[in-house]
C-alpha cells in the first residue's frame, strides 16, 4: 500500500495554528469536505485561507468559518455565506478580494516557482491603487486597507504586479487518484483544484476513488503525483453525502402535472 494513503484525521494531524491553506473547488463543486470536517474537529485555528470562495454556511470552508477558525481569507467570490458577511463587517475576519483569474494565476505561479507576475487585470481600480477595506474595526471603520501595488508600462500598456501564493498546506478533492498521487478531476470540480494543490507545500487530497498505478492513462492525468503528499480514500457514503446542488431552479408544473 502507498505510504501516501491515510485517514482524514491522520492527514490533517500536523496542521498547526496560524497555518496558511489553499483550498480547491468551485462553489460547492469539488470542495474537500471530508478533510475540512476532520480539520474542524482539531483545537487549532487562526488560519489564512486562499480559495475561490468561503463555502456556504455549514459546508466547505463555511465549517471552519463558523467555528471561528479563520483569521484571513483571500478569495474572488464571497456571496452565499451570511456568516462570512457578518464576520467581515464586524471586524472579526480579514478579507482580500482578488479577481478570479488573478487568484488562479497566483496559485499556479506559487506552484511553478514564479515569485510574482504582471497582469492588466485590476489596473485603475482599488486592486492596483490600494484602499480596498481588508478589515473593519468594531465601529465599522476601516482598520486595514489594501496597499498600492507596483505598476509598470509594458508594450505601451499599464500592468500591475501580483504576488504568487505559496501556502503551508493545500486541501483538494479529486475524482480519481492512483496510489502515486496522480489525479484526475471531474468537470467543474477541476476549477482551482489543480492550482490549489500546486500552491501548497504539503498537499492533502481526498479522492472519491483510488486506483492502481497505470490505470490512469498519461493523457488523463490532470495533476501529476509529484505535487501530492497525502491521500484520503473516501467511502461511497462520503462521496454521495457531499454531492450538493448549490441552487435548485425548476419550472412550474404544467397543467397536466398538477
Amino acid at each position: 500500500m502507498s505510504s501516501k494513503i491515510m485517514s482524514a484525521a491522520e492527514a490533517v494531524a500536523d496542521i498547526p495554528d496560524g497555518a496558511s491553506i489553499a483550498a480547491g473547488g468551485f462553489g460547492l463543486c469539488g470542495i474537500p469536505q471530508v478533510v475540512i470536517e476532520a480539520l474542524a474537529t482539531r483545537e487549532v485555528g487562526d488560519f489564512e485561507v486562499f480559495s475561490n470562495n468561503a463555502g456556504v454556511d455549514g459546508k466547505g470552508l463555511g465549517i471552519l468559518l463558523g467555528a471561528g477558525k479563520l483569521r484571513r481569507i483571500v478569495a474572488s467570490y464571497v456571496g452565499e455565506n451570511k456568516e462570512f458577511a457578518r464576520q467581515y463587517l464586524s471586524g472579526e475576519l480579514e478579507v482580500e478580494l482578488t479577481p478570479q483569474g488573478t487568484l488562479a494565476e497566483r496559485m499556479r505561479a506559487g506552484g511553478s516557482g514564479i515569485g510574482a507576475f504582471f497582469t492588466r487585470t485590476g489596473v485603475g481600480t482599488y486592486v492596483a491603487d490600494g484602499g480596498m477595506p481588508w478589515k473593519y474595526d468594531s465601529d465599522g471603520g476601516v482598520a486595514v486597507a489594501s496597499p498600492p501595488k507596483e505598476t509598470r508600462e509594458i508594450r505601451g500598456e499599464t500592468y500591475v504586479l501580483e504576488q504568487a501564493i505559496e501556502a503551508d498546506f493545500s486541501l483538494v478533492r479529486a475524482a480519481v487518484a492512483d496510489r502515486n498521487g496522480n489525479l484526475r478531476f471531474n468537470m467543474t470540480a477541476r476549477n482551482f483544484s489543480p492550482l490549489a494543490a500546486m500552491a501548497g507545500k504539503v498537499c492533502i487530497v481526498e479522492a472519491e476513488r483510488i486506483v492502481e498505478v497505470g490505470e490512469l492513462a498519461p493523457d488523463d492525468i490532470h495533476l501529476p503525483g509529484i505535487f501530492v503528499h497525502r491521500l484520503v480514500e473516501l467511502t461511497p457514503e462520503q462521496v454521495l453525502s457531499t454531492k450538493w446542488i448549490e441552487k435548485t431552479t425548476t419550472n412550474p408544473p404544467s397543467e397536466g402535472q398538477r
